[in-house]
């Protein structure tokens, strides 16, 4: 007798409790602000993704990943004198960087310089806006400066494809390249992602 199967994506029998994913989509693959504002929601109903600490306030991490709002880029880089090239042909990296200047400094130009290196071009970067009061106390003593880097894409890149290929090329060489620095913050260098597709916040 053929074991009885539903018509969903998921099995009730193989059901199991796990550690923290939810996902919101459109279907139909229309942008909405309401797919980001679920998103959240679902966030915010996930107590428990991981592990718990000793401070309430702070928490694992968690973030969202989107897909490339590109208008609202292309607003914040107009305001920066950023000119940015068609959408596909640029990336976008979200950074977290060591507060201390002078390293902070000196990750952003492995970034560039792997960027250049790579065959790509550094075409600027944004400081992401945070409410400093939201993390609770064990996590704003080790909170990252928070930066976003425009990468658009070299004369020798053929399409979007090739592009992603290069940008996870670049994210793995630099956190390589930082990570095996002497920089006594160079654990707080991490790139959540850098891509021309999605965006990690």
């Amino acid at each position: 007798m053929a074991e009885r199967r539903t018509s969903w994506l998921q099995d009730p029998k193989i059901e199991h409790d796990a550690c923290g994913v939810g996902f919101v989509v459109n279907v139909k693959g229309e942008r909405s602000h309401d797919i980001v504002q679920k998103g959240l929601t679902v966030l915010q109903n996930l107590t428990h993704r991981g592990a718990c600490g000793c401070d309430p306030h702070t928490g694992d991490g968690a973030g969202i990943l989107v897909q490339i709002p590109d208008a609202f880029f292309r607003r914040e880089a107009k305001a920066l004198r950023i000119d940015l090239p068609a959408a596909g042909q640029y990336g976008v990296g979200m950074v977290f960087l060591p507060d201390e200047v002078n390293q902070r400094n000196e990750c952003e130009r492995i970034v560039e310089k792997v960027i250049r290196e790579e065959g790509q071009k550094v075409l600027g970067w944004r400081r992401v806006p945070v409410n400093e009061k939201a993390p609770g106390e064990v996590a704003q003593r080790v909170m990252p400066a928070v930066r976003q880097v425009f990468v658009g894409a070299g004369k020798h890149t053929k399409d979007q494809d090739a592009l992603e290929r290069r940008l996870y090329v670049i994210r793995k060489r630099v956190e390589n390249l930082v990570r095996s620095s002497n920089m006594p913050e160079s654990e707080r260098f991490y790139m959540p992602s850098l891509s021309s597709r999605t965006i990690v916040y």
